[in-house]
């Protein structure tokens, strides 16, 4: 605990209270990312094999080998797929998305902050940087005409240490959320094709589905 305290101190005195704050953030950002990760993981994000499967055998209409495939996935979007089967068009369609929008709400909570994170992670270094650069300025006041160039320098190079850690702090996490905010578009775009191919299987099952229509004979 001491060496922690140490530590801190350290990097008090070396970029002043705005790089400690920018540490902290960074320490929570790297615990939220590998929460999301173990969630996406959890959640079976992007792993839609046995889902697929279930619906291509849907839309072909073999509804044993889809409901097969269908027990077999663990993708969070299963029980939506199940619903959708056990249902069928109309108001249930409205249900099934409402359902399915409420799980990716689940898997997108903790994205809003990082997108604080990475917007105003730059802001606050410049921040600290900008009242690095007037402490500097005020120093170099009360030497008066005893100016020392070395002075200026250190304090201008302490002054830039916060924005350098911001913006350590901003890039990755920017790259991150990026990444996290694709895999749910993809996500989105897969779930939404899905719940249409329950709802609306292939044009061979409508007709198989559709009673025959028999040539009207003209004369007798």
């Amino acid at each position: 605990m001491d060496r922690i305290e140490q530590a801190l101190m350290g990097v008090l005195e070396l970029g002043g209270p705005v790089v400690v704050v920018l540490l902290l953030t960074s320490v929570v950002t790297a615990a939220l990312v590998l929460y999301k990760l173990w969630q996406y993981r959890a959640a079976g994000v992007g792993r839609h094999i046995e889902l697929s499967h279930a619906l291509e055998a849907w839309d072909r209409g073999d509804e044993t080998l889809a409901l097969r495939h269908l027990a077999k996935s663990r993708s969070y979007l299963a029980p939506v797929i199940e619903m959708a089967v056990d249902g069928g068009p109309g108001e249930l369609s409205e249900r099934t998305d409402a359902e399915a929008e409420e799980r990716f709400s689940q898997l997108e909570r903790g994205l809003s902050a990082l997108d604080m994170v990475a917007q105003l992670a730059p802001l606050l270094g410049l921040f600290g940087t900008v009242l690095g650069m007037i402490e500097a300025f005020q120093k170099l006041q009360t030497a008066g005409s005893s100016v020392d160039p070395s002075l200026l320098a250190g304090g201008i190079w302490v002054a830039l240490l916060t924005t350098a850690a911001g913006l350590a702090v901003a890039m990755p996490t920017s790259l991150i959320l990026t990444w996290f905010e694709a895999r749910m578009h993809r996500e989105r775009v897969f779930a939404n094709r899905a719940l249409r191919t329950v709802f609306a299987p292939g044009q061979e099952v409508l007709r198989e589905a559709s009673p025959v229509m028999q040539p009207v004979a003209h004369g007798a």
